[in-house]
């Protein structure tokens, strides 16, 4: 348990602790708590554009037309949620396209190469009948490209992958309520 002295003394260093006075300061620690960017309720303004989320927003009033605050802020809660949707494809497609460069580099070099090796699809061992000095294509389905990218990521780590499904359901879930909850704002107004 901490003592009243070291209360006291935590206190008395916190009143000389200002935080960044410069500007160029302040703007490098607005960000501190930045991990990932899932969660952040606005645009991130290194990552993304803040005119194309502005339009998005204005395309979603447009359409629902809100003509109350509450409306209002469904939409532009719904928009966020929608953008962060959005946001979420997209690291789902960094991190396979990601994991399909070693791949792609692979098959390039075997292209390229004179002695080339044949890849099961099944099992992924070298032709046995392949003699040095012969050229046989690579018989990788384009499907199983993209499996093999799902299976190295679900086996990563980092459960990059599971980390993401679940800020999507959650999203998911979030805009599926604020919907239903439009859906009967209207309904009462009529």
């Amino acid at each position: 348990m901490t003592s009243l002295k070291q209360i006291e003394a935590n206190r008395h260093n916190a009143e000389k602790s200002t935080g960044p006075r410069t500007p160029e300061g302040k703007r490098r620690s607005r960000a501190n708590a930045f991990r990932h960017g899932l969660t952040a309720e606005t645009v991130i303004g290194v990552l993304e554009n803040v005119e194309d989320y502005v339009a998005f927003e204005a395309a979603l009033m447009t359409e629902y037309g809100p003509q109350s605050v509450v409306a209002h802020e469904l939409v532009a809660r719904l928009a966020s949620l929608l953008w962060r949707l959005r946001r979420a494809t997209a690291i789902e497609k960094g991190l396979f396209e990601m994991q399909a460069d070693p791949l792609a580099g692979f098959r390039q070099l075997m292209k390229s190469s004179r002695t080339q090796v044949a890849i099961s699809p099944l099992d992924g061992d070298a032709d046995p009948s392949h003699s040095p000095g012969s050229t046989v294509c690579l018989a990788v389905p384009e499907g199983l490209s993209l499996t093999e990218c799902f299976v190295r990521l679900s086996n990563s780590g980092n459960f990059a992958l599971d980390r993401l499904s679940r800020y999507e359901a959650t999203l998911w879930r979030q805009a599926e309520n604020i919907i239903f909850a439009l859906d009967n704002h209207y309904r009462h107004r009529i």
